[in-house]
């Protein structure tokens, strides 16, 4: 079992840079698979990108790519979202996931965070 705690999160101008960190508890780190995903207001939780276990592979949903990057630092039990050039869309609480498999879907995800809220104003 792993325990997730994000932090990072705040409110930023559009155009602007937040990194989100999700610390794990636990000494399987490693064994997981970490995705970030986020939720706002009205709207269904989306899949924002996802690393695997050694930080060798990394997906990402087309919204972010290029602007976002995600990375873990195995020694620290820790997973990384730098966000760059921040969009008034990107506004949504933000949450990391762990899983043992390289999935997308929230649904496949077992252990969760309670999320950090990124607020981009225009």
């Amino acid at each position: 079992q792993v325990q997730l705690v994000e932090s990072g999160g705040g409110l930023v101008q559009a155009g602007g840079s937040l990194r989100l960190s999700c610390a794990a508890s636990g000494r399987t780190f490693s064994s997981y698979v970490m995705g970030w995903f986020r939720q706002a207001p009205g709207k269904e939780r989306e899949f924002v990108a996802v690393i695997s276990r050694s930080g060798s592979s990394t997906l990402y949903a087309d919204s972010v790519k290029g602007r976002f990057t995600i990375s873990r630092d195995n020694a620290k039990n820790t997973v990384y979202l730098q966000m760059n050039s921040l969009k008034p869309e990107d506004t949504a609480v933000y949450y990391c996931a762990a899983d043992l498999r390289f999935v997308i879907m929230s649904r496949e995800y077992d252990y969760w965070g309670q999320g950090t809220q990124v607020t981009v104003s225009s």
